[in-house]
């Protein structure tokens, strides 16, 4: 199976399903792990990476769970197909550079991606539509105990879990939340509601995480500390601030619906004659205009379009799904014209 296999079926993530969709897009949890006595990737020589890639991809491919995976060697696919993964969030921006012996196994719902000699020997990642942190946990549990059967990690008694990065040493686990917050950024509240975050040991970013910036309204919220805490403590107090951050959202939507209305309508329903109507569209103006797209589909204000085709038109016009889409390469301006084309068709259900 190739990765362009991925283009025939909807990520789990954009289903726009589960708990609290209307605001959360999706969940994730990630372990970090190493193999005890091998250095860590930035360390090992090229003999010990691939010996590495070899013992952890069969290792990984015997794991029940992971039957029927896609297993993608870095080495082995272009550019444009790196982005077509990141774009799915199946890998890291690290996964990218200096991609020889560097493998991603990608289960067959994409729900769980796993890479191997990425900062860290291995990154299990297990992404659930809505908020559904303690089912991505089960299920990354469960694959985490089941390679524990077969290789030994690193572990100090007193540290837990050793790691490339000191911020992931102890459980080396990294707990996260997509969320769309367009009410809080149009009242002007998101700052202050992520100045919050931060006091409680919660970092954000943007769509594609690290680096990134929170374009079309969408935060990634997710713990920084993973040492001195156990995975259960770890996700409970993140769900419990992430309830309180949902609970902002829905007070700022009302306010809205209450005192601007007729604004809030007009912001919604320009934007969605935008895309209905645009011959060329780039990639920010897209994002910004399907997140006003989602919130009136979730707040009812739009009833011909559901949350699951907005979502995947979230993922589908960025520039390597675009690619990918028309099997060859794009210029920008190219790229643009076959944005809107692609956004006009799906927004009319063809």
């Amino acid at each position: 199976m190739k990765v362009d296999a991925l283009l025939k079926q909807t990520c789990e993530w954009l289903r726009g399903t589960g708990p609290n969709s209307d605001i959360v897009m999706s969940s994730r949890i990630r372990i970090a792990r190493n193999l005890d006595k091998v250095p860590f990737s930035h360390w090992a020589s090229k003999k010990q990476e691939k010996e590495t890639l070899e013992l952890l991809e069969g290792s990984v491919l015997g794991a029940d769970l992971m039957k029927g995976s896609l297993l993608v060697r870095m080495s082995e696919i272009d550019d444009v197909d790196k982005q077509f993964l990141l774009e799915r969030h199946l890998i890291s921006r690290e996964l990218m550079v200096r991609p020889e012996s560097k493998t991603a196994v990608v289960g067959d719902k994409e729900i769980i991606s796993v890479m191997i000699n990425e900062e860290d020997h291995l990154r299990v990642q297990v992404m659930q539509s809505g908020f559904n942190l303690q089912e991505c946990w089960r299920i990354a549990s469960r694959l985490d105990d089941m390679l524990h059967k077969k290789l030994k990690f690193a572990y100090h008694n007193d540290w837990g879990y050793l790691t490339a990065c000191p911020t992931n040493t102890g459980t080396g686990l990294r707990a996260s939340v997509m969320l769309h917050l367009p009410s809080l950024v149009m009242t002007k509240q998101i700052t202050r509601v992520l100045q919050a975050i931060t006091k409680l040991g919660m970092t954000a970013r943007g769509l594609y995480g690290e680096g990134t910036e929170a374009e079309g309204n969408f935060f990634q919220i997710s713990n920084q500390i993973t040492l001195g805490s156990a995975e259960e403590d770890i996700i409970d107090n993140l769900e419990r601030i992430i309830r309180q951050v949902i609970g902002h959202e829905e007070n700022a939507r009302k306010t809205l619906m209450k005192q601007n209305r007729e604004i809030l309508q007009d912001k919604i329903w320009r934007s969605n004659g935008t895309l209905k109507s645009a011959h060329i569209i780039n990639t920010k103006e897209t994002l910004t205009l399907l997140s006003m797209v989602r919130l009136g589909v979730d707040m009812g204000l739009i009833s011909d379009i559901d949350r699951r085709a907005v979502n995947e038109l979230f993922i589908l016009t960025q520039p390597a799904h675009l690619q990918k889409i028309e099997a060859r390469i794009l210029s920008s301006a190219q790229r643009d014209i076959k944005r809107a084309n692609l956004i006009r068709r799906r927004l009319e259900g063809k």
